[in-house]
């Protein structure tokens, strides 16, 4: 160890991150401790990392990460998480910020101060290229292109924002490729909740927990949206054919556009969701592409609207994913077994129930005979805890036919998993 180079030390130590095992290792030795001083460039102070953080008055913790801050020079990546410590002050914060911003490359933070630290004018123009933001207000965004020249990534949680100063923050930051928003508080200025953003570098898009009536995303580079538990009236993207990777998770949505150009669509993932499925079908049937589709826990706006398997397999003859849950409302199977077409590629085959009738097993069989080159089967369900004599005598049936039914497909490798 007394042979390691200082700088190779410097790593070492930045991989442990955690704020109490870097300061303890660089305790080591003088060559550690120079390490750590010179040539660190990650740390980390977290509450989740050290409970006792918790127990300090926010004066000690302030000089506790002074100190340790103070000590270094040339940190990369900075990251104070301290949700359960009450408010710091803004001069204490404001001078660690102060003090890495001209190498910093990676911030996140979610601290509480009083009053509120504007980490835009502090840390804007300089290298920052992720910056994660929690538990936060953001005011007076200025149109300034050229605020944030070099960030790639921008994550948003719990953040009070208005709807203009956020599409002002993303176009401020020319390169931006990753955005997540997770339950911002939008201040709106009229009685419409609507927010536009717009990016031409924009690559992926997270949306969670969100209420508007009107989302209008311009990216015309996006690969990857992905929406979950929002409720929104209206839901449009704006691009140019490139989305990739498509999911909706528990969104409810009235209206939903994304674009005419859907060749390059790759995965389709809809789950906890009310589909108008002609509209869906129109919108995604050019997909021909699609390699992964799942489709679970969809209810569908038609009661009479039945997907079956030759639908699915004519337009998007590539999948080899497929997940579908087994629905069966009024005696109707919505995933249904019309047609002989095959799913020629299909490698991977998930199914699941929420509720299981002696039909099941069936269905699965008839899926099995139109996927020839299977190699994987997943099974999902749901058993209740308290099972009358007619659940355990389906289960054990659906048992029965699953272990004749792998005896005649030994080429595919089952899994079942149930909660």
């Amino acid at each position: 160890m007394e042979n390691l180079p200082v700088e190779v030390i410097g790593n070492i130590l930045s991989h442990l991150k955690a704020a109490r095992d870097v300061v303890i290792a660089s305790a080591t030795c003088k060559k550690w401790r120079i390490a750590c001083c010179k040539h660190l460039h990650t740390i980390s102070f977290s509450s989740n990392d050290w409970s006792v953080y918790r127990d300090m008055t926010t004066t000690r913790l302030e000089i506790l990460i002074t100190q340790t801050i103070f000590q270094t020079s040339g940190l990369q990546s900075l990251s104070i998480l301290m949700e359960d410590v009450d408010e710091f002050s803004a001069s204490a914060v404001i001078a660690w910020l102060m003090y890495t911003r001209e190498t910093l490359r990676q911030l996140f933070y979610n601290v509480k101060t009083m009053p509120n630290v504007n980490i835009l004018e502090i840390c804007g123009r300089h290298k920052l290229e992720i910056l994660d933001l929690a538990h936060n207000s953001i005011v007076g965004v200025e149109p300034n292109y050229q605020r944030f020249p070099c960030l790639k990534s921008l994550s948003l949680s719990y953040v009070s924002i208005s709807a203009l100063d956020l599409n002002l923050l993303v176009s401020a930051c020319p390169r931006i490729e990753v955005l997540e928003l997770v339950n911002p508080e939008i201040a709106m200025s009229d009685a419409q909740v609507s927010v536009e953003l717009s990016s031409s570098t924009l690559k992926s898009v997270y949306v969670e927990a969100i209420s508007l009536d009107k989302f209008i995303l311009e990216a015309d580079g996006i690969e990857c949206l992905h929406l979950k538990d929002c409720a929104l009236e209206d839901f449009e993207l704006i691009g140019k054919g490139t989305l990739k990777n498509f999911r909706i998770d528990d969104v409810s949505v009235i209206h939903l556009d994304i674009g005419e150009i859907v060749e390059n669509l790759e995965t389709v993932d809809i789950s906890n969701f009310t589909i108008i499925w002609p509209k869906f079908y129109q919108m995604i049937s050019r997909s021909s592409n699609l390699k992964r589709l799942r489709l679970w826990d969809v209810m569908f706006d038609d009661e009479d609207e039945v997907v079956d398997l030759e639908t699915i397999a004519t337009c998007f003859p590539h999948l080899t994913h497929l997940s579908l849950s087994y629905d069966v409302r009024d005696g109707v199977l919505h995933y249904s077994l019309q047609g002989s077409s095959y799913l020629e590629n299909v490698v991977v085959l998930e199914l699941g129930w929420n509720v299981i009738n002696d039909l099941f097993s069936q269905w699965v069989e008839g899926l099995l005979k139109r996927c020839p080159i299977l190699k994987k089967l997943v099974i999902y369900g749901v058993v209740s805890e308290a099972k009358s004599d007619e659940e355990c005598k389906m289960l054990a049936n659906f048992t029965t036919s699953m272990v004749e039914l792998m005896r005649r497909y030994t080429d595919v490798d089952p899994h079942f998993k149930f909660e």
